[in-house]
């Protein structure tokens, strides 16, 4: 899927929570020549307009920056950016005082003022609300809005500002700068969490597969535990026969024998057991998995009567298919549909994570070929890809004629 579109969906839901705060917050900072320049137009004459727009531009630049890599470091990708940081903090204390000073003591009338106390307003509270994105501690950002609030405050006395003058200034850059300040850290907290949820779904998937290995280990245990200790005591039993050249020596092998072929049975019983899946069992688990994960799967469709082979391949096409919308999509949606036309049983499975990718769900991979060995065991066939809107399909069709026998390796 070409075009801005596709960009934006091959993304996963943690990356696309990220693009859409790094971008809010680049937007953010961008805004800020705007308002000083907005503020200067028909105040100033143009060429003092733009004399007063030179340092705003090389402030916001500062702030793109850090922008970049303080989301960076929120990730994981970089260090904390602590230069950037203290340089971006300069700038904004040093462009702060400067424009308060030129309000107070520098030339112009009120209209120069009036940009001055805009300019002033914006560095301080776009500035305090870039740094706040590089600060882990929250009491630290707090000291850093306060901080410049109180010294907003110190400065305009020193100039000669009235209290209550100086009091205004100093806490409407507190509110202002606060507010910007916690939105900075409301947005880092929510992209951590995203993140955090994104990896506890991947830790489940891997959790399911290692539980399932574990009961395969232990039905293994169960059955070759006891039986091999029965050898193991009969075959030295028979060695000892053996050597005393008593005729029950032969007895005992015989015994030997007739318990290992009856572990080979029961081996090859657990290994069918596992490997043949049961359709019904896996279409309840899948519903269950998914919605865990919080995607919403609706399953429909009958599964009564049919033949135990057709169950185990179709079985495992659910099991697969759930795998991969857990591990490789980013879907919100799922429909698994078992449908019975004449002389044939046809499931669907469906979900909105098209866009994302698919790893061994997509055409030729070694998902896909292993599913289409067992379906070709009992005559059917598979069909996946994009269906599209975002949607992935797969569809898998088993006639209910005549049919080769399903072959379960020991």
């Amino acid at each position: 899927m070409a075009g801005p579109g596709g960009w934006w969906g091959r993304k996963s839901t943690p990356a696309k929570v990220e693009t859409y705060t790094r971008w809010s917050f680049y937007l953010i900072a961008l805004s800020e020549p705007l308002v000083v320049g907005v503020t200067a137009l028909g105040q100033v004459e143009a060429r003092l307009a733009l004399l007063l727009m030179a340092p705003v531009l090389v402030h916001v630049a500062l702030a793109v920056v850090l922008v970049s890599r303080a989301l960076d470091w929120t990730c994981g990708r970089r260090p904390q950016p602590l230069r950037l940081l203290w340089a971006l903090g300069v700038a904004t204390a040093v462009l702060a005082v400067a424009d308060l000073a030129l309000a107070q003591r520098g030339p112009g009338g009120e209209d120069t003022r009036t940009v001055l106390g805009a300019a002033c307003g914006a560095t301080v509270t776009y500035g305090v609300g870039m740094m706040a994105l590089a600060m882990k501690e929250r009491r630290r950002v707090v000291r850093l809005v306060v901080g410049f609030g109180a010294g907003a405050v110190l400065v305009t006395l020193l100039l000669g500002m009235p209290v209550l003058g100086s009091l205004t200034i100093g806490t409407f850059l507190t509110a202002f700068g606060g507010f910007i300040a916690a939105t900075s850290c409301f947005s880092v907290w929510l992209l951590n969490a995203v993140y955090a949820l994104d990896e506890a779904r991947e830790t489940r998937a891997r959790l399911a597969v290692a539980e399932e290995r574990l009961r395969f280990g232990r039905d293994l245990h169960d059955v070759m535990g006891r039986n091999l200790a029965v050898i193991a005591l009969k075959s030295e039993l028979a060695v000892q026969l053996a050597r005393r050249e008593r005729p029950e020596a032969v007895e005992q092998m015989i015994e030997v024998q007739r318990i290992a072929q009856e572990s080979q049975r029961e081996v090859r019983e657990v290994v069918r057991g596992y490997r043949r899946a049961d359709l019904e069992a896996e279409l309840s688990g899948a519903r269950g998995v998914l919605r865990a994960a919080g995607i919403d799967c609706e399953v429909s469709g009958e599964t009564d009567g049919l033949p135990a082979e057709v169950q185990s391949a179709l079985g495992w096409v659910v099991r697969e298919a759930t795998t991969n919308v857990l591990r490789h999509g980013d879907a919100k949606t799922c429909t698994v549909t078992v449908r019975r036309p004449e002389g044939g049983v046809v499931l669907t499975v469906r979900n909105d994570g098209a866009a994302a990718p698919h790893g061994s769900s997509r055409a030729g991979g070694t998902g896909l070929a292993g599913l289409r060995e067992r379906l070709s065991d009992v005559g059917g066939t598979l069909d996946a890809g994009e269906a599209g809107d975002g949607e992935f399909r797969l569809v898998a069709e088993v006639p209910l004629t005549a049919r080769p026998a399903l072959e379960v390796a020991s």
